[in-house]
């Protein structure tokens, strides 16, 4: 399980890391102008954390199957190798698809003032500036999407099934709470991710919302995962005391 959170740390850390620093620029004044290169370089490293991102909860859900519905053989099932493989199948993709994205959307012509309606180098809002019809650009991206969002969307709704196949028979509160417990954080998450890229991706008519489509991209290229650390960290016991602590602390100061 840490070993998927540590990857998926990653991805968020280079995402953000990808993206925010260009954004407080152009926010704070200093220059709202990006060379070609640097927006591509911006454009190709955002698919490829996106995508592996996709696959990564997929790979992550499957490893809450096996934890939930076959305990015993857990240490058998994940092994060292398979958690290695499952990760460079979810890097590999990412970069894969991610390249040929980007190199299609960076080949196509762009002629007049090339203005980015955007906080960062989205692929949708360049795809806007290009001087031709970008009609292929927007099916790839789409079928992009169906591969790696309603896909491994569609696995992870299988294995919460069948995790909730496994948790329905037990009568016990202390069975209950430790399975919500092992689960309830990668849904959040999912939830989060998913839910945002699919209405901006996939939603009929988002395209044409320049608007809607900067909250969230936003949302999901920034906030996401910015909150993921701390979705995650609520499972550590030391971490939930801490919370209350402050809470209690603040309780006081209130009633002072």
């Amino acid at each position: 399980m840490y070993f998927f959170f540590c990857h998926l740390s990653i991805v968020d850390i280079c995402c953000v890391s990808n993206n925010v620093p260009r954004m407080l620029r152009n926010l704070l004044g200093q220059g709202r102008t990006i060379s070609f290169a640097g927006c591509g370089t911006q454009i190709h490293l955002y698919l490829i954390f996106a995508l592996t991102e996709c696959i990564l909860l997929a790979m992550m859900s499957y490893d809450r199957y096996v934890a939930i519905y076959h305990p015993l053989c857990y240490a058998l099932i994940m092994n060292r190798r398979v958690c290695l493989t499952l990760a460079t199948v979810s890097w590999a993709l990412g970069f894969i698809f991610g390249t040929l994205q980007a190199s299609l959307a960076l080949h196509l012509p762009f002629c007049g003032l090339c203005e980015v309606d955007h906080f960062f180098c989205e692929i949708l809002a360049v795809l806007r500036l290009a001087c031709t019809d970008t009609t292929a650009n927007k099916i790839l991206i789409f079928a992009v999407c169906i591969c790696f969002l309603l896909f491994p969307l569609a696995l992870i709704l299988i294995s919460y099934l069948h995790i909730l196949s496994t948790v329905l028979p037990i009568h016990s509160a202390a069975g209950w709470h430790k399975a919500f417990n092992t689960c309830a954080s990668h849904l959040t998450v999912v939830s989060l991710f998913y839910g945002n890229a699919i209405f901006m991706y996939m939603w009929p008519g988002s395209s044409n919302s320049p608007g809607q489509e900067k909250v969230l991209s936003l949302f999901y290229s920034l906030v996401s995962p910015s909150v993921n650390p701390l979705i995650y960290s609520l499972r550590n016991k030391q971490v939930k005391e801490a919370l209350l602590k402050l809470q209690m602390r603040k309780r006081v100061f209130r009633s002072m």
